[in-house]
């Protein structure tokens, strides 16, 4: 009798086929997840930078470099050419008011001052012979008024007489009027004297006060021309260092010619360079600090220069109270220039994904810690450190602050351990 023989339900055809089908399906699925909807993208977050959202302090300020300088610098240029015959000092000398620093020699100036030396000698000479003419021509006239004094008195006194005389017809007419004609000539004579004696005293009067007068104008010109010849002298205007000395024995100098300056050193300011892009923000007034040798030291802006360069401008800090005691001239400080008050902000830390959000969007971790999505954020003020928050993050909100680089257009991060 035969036997019926079962067939197996699981052959390996039917296998392969369910397994075939099995793999489509996930296939499909895994296809359709990872194809819609979000993009996604598996990080390391020993690789990510996870930086929780906090609220505090918040004071915008910018980081500056400046160079010290003292608070007054005067530049010592070259009043008058000439070359450089002697240097009394070297660079870096402590000066004193008055002191010679160098000497210059210029032979035109020296002969331009003998010259004028001269003149005025020649002019005080010729005052002195024009008042000795004056005082012999006054002794002159005097002697001549004398004489004619004389001479009409004699005449008065002889008319009187014959006047008598004619009236007792003593004498005739003839001697009466001839003595009537002397005295009246001498009277005229006498008068024409005093007129004469007065346009001389008034006209020696004039011409000394010219002479006077140019001979000042002279002596001026010559107390100038003695300045200038003084001036090859270089001196020290006021107490201070020498400093930037540029002069070598022999070497020509050319009028106004830099030589130098003079660093008083009665304080001490720092010159900062500032970015444009702070010009309309920067003002005399502002503060900041500066960290030298451990110790903070308070600053304020005190004149700003608006001149823009290779886009950066300059600003003259100094210090609020007692300036360091160690600090010296070129020294470089960086000094933490304060822009606003110190206000209560939502504070996100500063971090590389700025340059490919440019602050408009950042990667927020969710609850669970496994991934983190795309939101968009509102930035406001930023300082070295932080970020203020505007907009899209609260107190306690985790997100991804290292450079984005990597992460292509992805919405979302998966973070895996």
């Amino acid at each position: 009798m035969d036997r019926q023989i079962q067939q197996k339900k699981w052959n390996r055809k039917r296998i392969l086929t369910v397994a075939g089908i099995t793999a489509l399906v996930l296939l499909i699925g895994g296809s359709y997840y990872f194809t819609s909807g979000k993009s996604r993208l598996n990080v390391d977050t020993e690789r990510t930078t996870i930086s929780e959202i906090k609220k505090g302090s918040f004071q915008e300020f910018i980081p500056v470099n400046g160079v010290v300088l003292p608070v007054t610098t005067i530049y010592l240029d070259a009043m008058e050419g000439g070359r450089v015959e002697e240097k009394f000092v070297e660079d870096g000398a402590m000066m004193k008011k008055g002191q010679p620093i160098l000497r210059l020699s210029n032979t035109d100036l020296e002969l331009q001052l003998a010259n004028q030396e001269t003149q005025v000698f020649n002019v005080l000479t010729q005052m002195q012979i024009s008042k000795n003419n004056a005082e012999q021509n006054s002794i002159n006239r005097q002697n001549q008024d004398a004489e004619v004094d004389n001479a009409l008195k004699e005449a008065e006194r002889v008319y009187n007489l014959n006047k008598k005389l004619y009236a007792d017809r003593v004498i005739g007419s003839q001697e009466f009027n001839s003595s009537k004609n002397l005295y009246e000539y001498q009277v005229r004579r006498k008068k024409l004297t005093e007129d004469i004696m007065k346009t001389d005293a008034t006209s020696m009067k004039q011409q000394v006060s010219q002479m006077g007068e140019s001979y000042e104008q002279m002596k001026k010109t010559l107390a100038l021309m003695r300045k200038k010849v003084g001036d090859l002298v270089v001196r020290a205007p006021v107490d201070g260092q020498l400093t930037s000395l540029d002069a070598e024995i022999g070497e020509s100098k050319n009028k106004g010619q830099r030589l130098g300056q003079l660093d008083v050193m009665s304080g001490f300011k720092v010159r900062v360079d500032v970015d444009e892009h702070y010009i309309s923000r920067i003002f005399t007034g502002l503060k900041g600090d500066a960290d030298i040798a451990g110790k903070n030291y308070p600053l304020e802006i005190k004149k700003v220069y608006t001149q823009v360069t290779n886009g950066r401008f300059q600003v003259d800090m100094e210090f609020v109270g007692a300036a360091p005691k160690n600090i010296r001239r070129g020294q470089t400080v960086q000094i933490h220039l304060t822009l606003s008050d110190e206000t209560q902000a939502v504070l996100l830390p500063k971090g590389g994904f700025y340059q490919q959000t440019g602050g408009n969007w950042i990667f927020k971790v969710g609850e669970n810690g496994n991934v983190a999505y795309k939101v968009d954020i509102q930035l406001g003020r930023q300082n070295p450190d932080y970020y203020e928050v505007l907009q899209g993050l609260k107190p306690g909100d985790k997100v991804i602050t290292n450079s984005y680089e990597n992460y292509g257009d992805m919405q979302e991060l998966i973070l895996k351990k």
